[in-house]
């Protein structure tokens, strides 16, 4: 994908208002960016989309779309875009270590960001990043055997969900990649089988199984299976508190699959050293894979992560947790983790970004706070400066990445804009510093 937009589509290629017709909309969110939600937006420009759209939908463009605060705020005060955007130059100029963080932007606010932190000398990293490094750090260790949705959608008869339920992330994953109606080879809705490892069953999955287990026993599982697929003996009679029985009859189904997915949510992986049961999926892949189609499905993209994390891989060749400072990227997940910073007061200025819900502002943090979020944001009285932005494919329009990074989707305007754009703002800041 260039920095000019081109090849950013939707699934055919065209825009979904222009191929569906007027009143449809992309949801942004979650990671599946569903475009066959249909929006109406009032008098007032309060948004409420219907058809097809989620309870995750339906809550975030009623949410964005609210009455709040409109105007910007300095020290809780009422100002003038230009007072606010200068007094967030001047915060910047002074600081010695800022971070840009949040991020829950579209693709033209993050180029947006980057540019601003070029030019402070920021450290980027996303609010995300904690979750999002279970898997990268993983794929950069070992490297990755990922699919798409659509193949999801046309070949895959098993289903191994670990450590998730999905839909209380993704509200209608199964709905989009379980259940077509059509395939393109002939695969019948009735033919899928899921299994459950370390969670319950959701709502619109596939005729389930479920396995129990402790998340922070998906490790010791999952390098069981791995090495029941491959054949060797092992003394143990149980992982976990899963029977090696039970193990090896899972490792039997996986092997017998026609086109398999292990699927999971990093961020509902949340114990110590969970990249250890990321690790242990893509060892169980390169073992399968020797005999049978397997492939993973690292769902993300919430918040617009994935989004903030290929501008930054396209712009600068590194991924979250990479600083400025030095007038150069410098990429170190562990040195430029934001929350380290934060807590070891390494810190002094902090611009948060939350075009898309309400981001909670870091707590541990008491540097000078620049808030750019929507206008019902809790923060926005108590930061050093609150401006008002808007929320892409709500008050204006924008892109954004979908879970499987293959497809960037066009995020059209609902109603008549309301609020600038978070890179229009992130601009004027930018220009501003050059008066500082």
């Amino acid at each position: 994908m260039s920095a000019s937009g081109r090849g950013i589509s939707s699934d055919d290629g065209e825009e979904p208002q222009r191929r569906r017709g007027e009143g449809v909309c992309t949801c942004p969110f979650c990671g599946l960016l569903c475009d066959d939600i249909t929006a109406e937006a009032s008098k007032l420009g309060v948004v409420a989309v219907s058809g097809r759209a989620c309870e995750l939908s339906r809550a975030g463009f009623s949410r964005q779309s609210a009455a709040g605060l409109d105007t910007p705020l300095i020290c809780g005060q009422p100002a003038v875009l230009e007072q606010a955007v200068a007094a967030a130059a001047g915060i910047l100029h002074r600081a010695g270590q800022p971070l840009i963080g949040g991020l829950g932007t579209d693709v033209a606010g993050m180029r947006a960001a980057l540019e601003l932190a070029d030019r402070c000398g920021a450290v980027v990293d996303h609010a995300n990043s904690s979750a999002k490094f279970r898997n990268l750090l993983a794929f950069q260790d070992r490297g990755a055997i990922t699919t798409t949705l659509s193949e999801v959608r046309n070949r895959t008869d098993l289903f191994v969900v670990i450590g998730t339920d999905v839909a209380s992330r993704f509200p209608r994953f199964f709905e989009r990649v379980c259940a077509p109606g059509e395939t393109l080879f002939d695969l019948r809705n009735a033919d899928r089988r899921a299994v459950f490892v370390g969670a319950e069953p959701s709502a619109g999955a596939p005729p389930s199984e479920t396995i129990p287990c402790a998340r922070q026993d998906l490790p010791d599982l999952l390098s069981a299976l791995a090495a029941s697929i491959a054949g060797a003996k092992l003394a143990a009679s149980h992982a976990g508190a899963v029977s090696m029985d039970r193990i090896r009859e899972l490792a039997a189904r996986m092997s017998a699959a026609r086109y398999g997915v292990v699927a999971w949510a990093a961020a509902d992986l949340d114990f110590p050293h969970a990249e250890l049961a990321v690790q242990a999926i893509m060892r169980l892949l390169i073992t399968l894979n020797r005999t049978t189609r397997f492939s993973a499905v690292p769902l993300g993209g919430n918040e617009a992560d994935l989004t903030a994390d290929a501008v930054l891989l396209w712009q600068v060749g590194f991924p979250f947790r990479t600083s400025f400072a030095s007038g150069a990227a410098n990429y170190d997940p562990y040195l430029f983790d934001s929350r380290r910073m934060l807590a070891r007061r390494e810190i002094d200025a902090v611009l948060w970004l939350s075009a898309l819900s309400d981001l909670p502002v870091p707590a541990t943090s008491d540097a000078p706070l620049i808030l750019l979020a929507g206008p019902t944001a809790e923060a926005a009285r108590r930061a050093d400066v609150f401006i008002p932005v808007g929320t892409p494919g709500l008050d204006h329009a924008g892109h954004m990445i979908r879970t499987d990074k293959v497809m960037s989707l066009r995020l059209a305007p609902t109603r008549r804009p309301q609020r600038a754009p978070a890179a229009q703002i992130l601009r004027s800041i930018s220009e501003a510093m050059k008066s500082c």
